[in-house]
């Protein structure tokens, strides 16, 4: 057991890099969506992994021993190599639960300022005065797209519309829900920290996609997001500055902006161009990679777990017999 709870612990160094270029070649919801079960999968794995090692160790103590009916501690290894690996795991897993308590609950703090800020009046669309250019879709049990005075000097009729359908889609496809599990995911393993840009950038690929499309106008969305970015970045002071945006939004003024605009001016509704054969079958060969990776970090955490089992019940027997 002591071997196979390793895989899980050092998959995601593999399988990240791998779902990073298959998501690239993928069209931008399909990504989005990949990245997520990616991240998610691989989260759970490696936390059991850690608590597999936790147990061995914690039979050593009195109560656990006594609790599990157990004579002699689960010994998976050498006792002071089981211990100190217990020792570590544990504290790995204390110090990951407090990263997502803490990330969880400033998350929270973030969003319900917002709301707060942004007040309770009906409608979709919610106008912050506040000279600062700045649009953004704020999720809720009736999503807002908050949108400041700024923001709507700064682009014409047609382009405020586009920008709206933009955040539009972020609400109705309930964008958060997919970056808040990845961004938290990411508390559960270093390497999963990876995820958190590229998820970002295909979900805003995905609200460009459908505001081109809720626009009819692929420049036109493409030229609202690019003036809406620089007008952001070169605001002008007038106002009072409102709410600072919250870091688990998503806007139109996010990531890498220019690619994305080009990606809207080449037509590339499914990311970047994969039309040659080679192209093809090393998308493929990388889904296939993950996939393989995926389950292999999966069925390790649970042979290890059923392993696991299978000392407790020895332990237990050898208890009873004597």
């Amino acid at each position: 057991m002591i071997y196979l709870v390793w895989v899980p612990l050092l998959m995601p160094f593999l399988a990240v890099p791998a779902a990073r270029r298959a998501a690239a070649a993928l069209p931008p919801l399909r990504a989005a969506w990949l990245l997520t079960a990616v991240a998610l999968v691989l989260a759970v794995s490696s936390s059991a992994a850690l608590v597999l090692l936790v147990v061995p160790g914690a039979s050593y103590l009195p109560p656990v021993a006594v609790l599990g009916e157990l004579l002699e501690p689960l010994t998976a290894g050498p006792p002071a190599v089981t211990v100190v690996l217990a020792l570590l795991a544990g504290a790995l897993l204390v110090r990951h639960a407090a990263a997502l308590a803490a990330a969880a609950h400033r998350t929270r703090t973030d969003l319900r300022r917002a709301r707060g800020a942004v007040g309770g009046t009906d409608g979709e669309l919610a106008v912050v005065r506040d000279s600062r250019p700045d649009a953004y879709a704020l999720p809720g049990r009736s999503g807002r797209i908050v949108v400041t005075t700024g923001m709507l000097r700064a682009l014409e009729p047609a382009e405020r519309e586009a920008l709206f359908a933009h955040e539009r889609a972020h609400l109705r496809g309930r964008h958060h829900l997919l970056l808040m599990a990845v961004e938290l995911s990411a508390h559960c393993h270093p390497a999963l920290r990876a995820l958190c840009e590229p998820i970002r950038y295909a979900l805003e690929r995905t609200a460009d996609e459908a505001a081109a499309a809720a626009v009819g106008d692929r420049r036109l969305a493409a030229r609202a997001i690019g003036r809406a970015a620089l007008a952001a970045r070169h605001d002008r002071g007038g106002e009072a500055p409102g709410p600072a945006r919250p870091r688990a939004v998503l806007a139109a003024t996010a990531g890498p902006v220019p690619r994305r605009v080009a990606a809207l001016l080449g037509g590339a509704e499914s990311g970047p161009p994969a039309a040659s054969r080679t192209g093809r079958l090393i998308a493929g060969a990388l889904l296939c990679c993950l996939v393989c990776c995926l389950a292999l970090s999966g069925a390790t955490a649970a042979g290890a777990a059923n392993d696991l089992h299978t000392h407790i019940e020895i332990a237990q027997g050898e208890s009873a017999a004597e």
